[in-house]
């Protein structure tokens, strides 16, 4: 077979719209283009048209390369230009995914069949596509890669997430006899104020805890005294959430209702000899594959800092480094693979 470009190949994959809820066209491509280059696909279903796929060589395969293939809206296609590649997902995470796939092609090419592919829907919206692949993790499978834009360095821990909706009840009446109802948005902008002078931890590695309110939302009109008002908050772990959810409950006692929308923990990741590492201040989908792949490893090419917004991208140079990082770490994970099976007891 052909070796795979990842330039090309990310920017067809960018080319092709998959926000959120709306991967199967991306899906189906990927389970084409890897059917036709030999590897034996399973489309794992989600919900509603929304598959995984996964892509082995070996019955067994010891290392899986992963990310997903879902990003943020608002679409917009690939450019280059000064050495970089622009698009939604160019690093988050379709850059990523083609790295893995020339990094896998490669060590094919060299012999190696011991190395499978998987490329989940949903990790932006609470991660449904890792859970679902849970249930169909294969046998022996020890090592998971997964990719998210850390400047091609090994992460050596994320944080986590506690996202919350607060609800404020209120009483509906003519602006201009206010004493005759309850402004909920009121009750609601005083309760964001307390939850915006709580104490939050803060971790050694991980830094402090950090919250942001992402949205708010209430009323019926100018001339309205508001019923009900809502706002969603993301805060960003970096240890034990019982304490934050100790202080939210009671920063927004009698003022508003606070419900449990996402919880995702922080994660330490065991070191890997060889690689340079640094600290991951955002969320993966790690936690939800919940060890069913595996022992965790997170690197990938591209920097955090332009995911998300509207000049996404990445370094072409950091794509073709990613993919030989990726088949260096496939090589020492089977290294260290085949080491623990010679020292097991017979």
């Amino acid at each position: 077979m052909d070796p795979v470009d990842p330039i090309f190949l990310a920017r067809t994959l960018i080319d092709i719209d998959s926000t959120t809820g709306c991967e199967g066209d991306v899906g189906a491509w990927l389970s084409r283009f890897l059917g036709e280059r030999g590897y034996r696909v399973e489309e794992q279903p989600v919900s509603d048209g929304r598959f995984n796929v996964f892509a082995s060589q070996a019955d067994a395969p010891v290392v899986v390369l992963s990310t997903h293939v879902d990003c943020v809206p608002p679409f917009f296609s690939s450019r280059e230009e000064r050495g970089l590649m622009f698009g939604r997902g160019a690093c988050d995470a379709k850059g990523i995914l083609a790295a893995q796939i020339a990094a896998a092609e490669r060590l094919r090419a060299a012999g190696e069949t011991r190395v499978a592919l998987l490329f989940v829907v949903g990790e932006e919206r609470g991660s449904d596509g890792a859970r679902a692949a849970n249930l169909r993790a294969p046998a022996g499978v020890r090592y998971l890669v997964n990719g998210e834009p850390t400047d091609n360095r090994l992460g050596a821990a994320t944080r986590g997430v506690l996202r919350v909706r607060l609800k404020a009840q209120g009483r509906a009446a003519h602006s201009a006899f206010p004493e005759l109802g309850e402004s909920a948005i009121d009750k609601l902008l005083d309760a964001l104020e307390r939850v915006r002078r709580m104490p939050l931890p803060t971790d050694p590695l991980l830094g402090p805890t950090t919250l942001n309110i992402g949205v708010i939302s209430g009323g019926r009109a100018p001339n309205v005294v508001p019923d009900a008002a809502t706002a969603e908050i993301s805060i960003r772990l970096v240890d034990d959430p019982a304490p934050v959810r100790e202080a939210m409950l009671r920063a927004v006692e009698g003022l508003a209702e606070a419900r449990e929308i996402l919880f995702t923990p922080a994660i330490r990741f065991e070191p890997l000899d060889g690689f340079e590492t640094t600290v991951v201040a955002f969320t993966t989908d790690v936690p939800s594959f919940d060890g069913a792949w595996g022992q965790p490893f997170v690197l990938g090419p591209g920097n955090i800092h332009v995911a998300h917004t509207s000049e996404e991208r990445v370094e072409k140079r950091a794509l073709a480094e990613a993919a030989q990082i990726y088949q260096r770490m496939v090589r020492h994970l089977l290294a260290a693979h085949e080491r623990s099976a010679a020292v097991k007891p017979r």
